[in-house]
C-alpha cells in the first residue's frame, strides 16, 4: 500500500552495488519509499538495506535482467503516482526530488523532470541526455564540438543555470509520471543496457508530451554504480547505439555513422596508447567492438 504522506517512490536498480546503494539511502529520510530491483540475484545481500525501511520494498529480478526491464519492474509494480529514477552512484536529496516531483505536477504535459548529474570536479557531466543521432551530429561528436557548442553534437553537457532542451534525458536522477511512463510503453525491454532512454525520449516527443532538464539542480554522481567491469559495459554501449540506430533509420545511414563512429574511436584508442593510457585505450577498443560485432556475452 502506498504511504499517504509520500507521492512518489524511489526505484533503484541494483548490479552488485551495495556499498554505493549504502551511501545512497543514507542521504534519504528512512521513511521515504524506496525500491530496490537486485539484478544479481542477492549475491550482495542489498535486501538487508530496505529491511528496516518502513517504505522499502526489494525485488529479485532473478539476475541478468538489464536495467530496462530491471527498472519496468520496479515502476510496473509501484502504486505511487510518481517514481524517481536513481542511479546508486547518484546521492539525491530530498530537495532535489520534491522539485523534480514538483514540476510535473505544475505540468500534465511533461512526463519526466530529470536532475543534472555533476562528476567528481563538480562540473556537469556529459551525458545528462542527448539528440537523435544524425550524420551530423555523430560527426561533432567524434569531434569533440560539444566543447565548443554544448548542444551541437550527441550528447549533453549542460551549464549549470543555462536552458537547454535535449531529446532524450538520462535516468540517473529523474521524476517520472508513472501512468503515463506505462501508457507510452515504458522502457523498451528490446535494450539491455544504455539507449533505453533515448528510446524513451522518442516516445515522449512522437506522442506530443514533454521532458524537462532542470540544469538548475545539481545531483553528485560519480562512476562505480555497477560491478560489471568496465569495457563489458562500453562493448554493451557501442551494441545499444547501433541497435537504436537500425530501429530508426535507413541501413546506409547506420553505416555512414557508424564508420564515422569507428574512425573516431580507432583515432582516441592510438592517442590513449599513445599517452600510455592502456586503460582509456581498452575503453575506446571495447566500444568498437560493440558497434561492429555487437554485445559482449552474458
Amino acid at each position: 500500500m502506498a504511504d499517504p504522506r509520500w507521492a512518489y517512490e524511489v526505484v533503484i536498480v541494483s548490479f552488485h552495488s551495495r556499498g554505493q546503494l549504502e551511501q545512497m539511502l543514507a542521504g534519504l529520510p528512512l521513511d521515504m519509499p524506496v525500491v530496490i530491483i537486485d539484478n544479481a540475484k542477492g549475491a550482495d545481500r542489498v535486501h538487508e538495506l530496505v529491511a528496516d525501511r518502513p517504505n522499502g520494498r526489494y525485488l529479485d529480478s532473478g539476475g541478468g535482467k538489464g536495467f530496462a526491464k530491471a527498472a519496468n519492474m520496479g515502476i510496473r509494480s509501484s502504486t505511487y503516482e510518481y517514481v524517481i529514477l536513481g542511479n546508486p552512484d547518484s546521492r539525491p536529496t530530498v530537495e532535489i526530488i520534491e522539485a523534480l516531483v514538483g514540476d510535473l505536477r505544475v505540468d500534465p504535459t511533461l512526463v519526466t523532470s530529470a536532475a543534472t548529474m555533476k562528476g567528481l570536479d563538480g562540473k556537469p557531466e556529459l551525458g545528462n541526455g542527448g539528440w537523435e543521432p544524425t550524420p551530423r551530429r555523430v560527426l561533432l561528436h567524434v569531434l569533440g564540438a560539444h566543447k565548443l557548442a554544448p548542444s551541437s553534437a550527441l550528447f549533453a553537457k549542460p551549464v549549470p543555470g543555462k536552458a537547454m532542451e535535449p531529446d532524450w534525458l538520462t535516468g540517473a536522477c529523474m521524476a517520472v509520471r508513472r501512468q503515463t511512463f506505462l501508457d507510452l510503453g515504458a522502457f523498451d525491454e528490446t535494450f539491455y543496457v544504455y539507449n533505453e532512454d533515448m528510446a524513451l525520449g522518442r516516445a515522449i516527443r512522437e506522442a506530443g508530451l514533454h521532458q524537462k532538464l532542470r540544469t538548475d539542480l545539481l545531483v553528485p554522481h560519480g562512476a562505480g554504480g555497477s560491478g560489471a567491469a568496465k569495457t563489458w559495459m562500453l562493448q554493451m554501449r557501442g551494441a545499444s547505439m547501433i541497435r537504436y540506430m537500425r530501429k530508426h533509420n535507413a541501413p546506409g545511414r547506420v553505416n555512414a555513422m557508424r564508420s564515422l563512429l569507428v574512425a573516431g574511436y580507432a583515432g582516441r584508442t592510438m592517442l590513449s596508447r599513445a599517452r600510455g593510457r592502456d586503460a582509456t585505450a581498452q575503453e575506446h577498443a571495447a566500444y568498437i567492438k560493440g558497434l561492429l560485432v555487437g554485445p559482449p556475452k552474458p
